[in-house]
């Protein structure tokens, strides 16, 4: 049972601790709009996190098999809906710096708590990294016994809580990153930023590796 909490713990902040377009974009995001909404955004990459963990738990070999057909695919289709949250956040800063210029004008959060959370529950979902990482190691650790079902459970409970406390950090600093930028042109600066890094690391995905 330990070594299956061990094992949930370390696969969910290998999978989650490394910096990339999806936590750019969430960090961007809480900037951008409040703690509540990026703490939604940041359940979605938990869940699917815990969604792919389960699914890799739970297929095997099979699962392996089955992937190799449509890794190409997501990852274009992961890239594909990277490079639009790309532009859709540079043109959603510029609306936001314009609009804050305009005297009397009400400002409209560009994206709810549910929204964030079915935005970058699918955006995680569509990673192909995700997919493989898990799979890898759930096939390169598995016993000659089977696993018994218990285990599975904590394994995957653990992979999602270590995700899900990773991406509320992220979240948080998107907080105090927003509260620090109070002024039309450190939000714009910072929507540039993140979108431009977004699309870098989005384009990067569809070149050979």
């Amino acid at each position: 049972m330990t070594a299956a909490l061990v094992a949930g713990l370390l696969a969910g902040y290998g999978i989650a601790v490394p910096v990339g377009a999806v936590a750019t974009y969430l960090v961007s995001l809480t900037a951008r709009t409040s703690l509540r909404t990026g703490v939604c955004a940041a359940l979605g990459v938990a869940t699917a996190d815990g969604l792919y963990a389960l699914v890799a738990a739970l297929g095997g070999t099979a699962l392996a098999v089955a992937l190799q057909p449509v890794l190409v695919p997501l990852r274009w289709a992961s890239a594909l809906v990277l490079l639009a949250l790309a532009v859709r956040g540079a043109v959603t800063s510029l609306r936001q710096y314009r609009a804050r210029r305009l005297p009397g004008r009400q400002q409209r959060d560009p994206a709810g708590p549910a929204r964030a959370y079915t935005a970058l529950l699918g955006i995680t979902l569509l990673n192909p990294t995700t997919v493989v990482y898990f799979t890898a190691l759930v096939l390169g650790s598995r016993a000659a016994e089977a696993v018994r079902p218990l285990e599975q459970a904590v394994f995957v409970l653990a992979a999602f809580l270590a995700s899900a406390s990773w991406q509320l950090l992220l979240a948080g600093g998107g907080a105090l990153l927003g509260r620090a930028l109070t002024g039309p042109p450190g939000r714009l600066a910072t929507g540039l930023v993140s979108s431009a890094v977004i699309a870098v690391l989005a384009a990067r995905m569809l070149l050979p590796s």
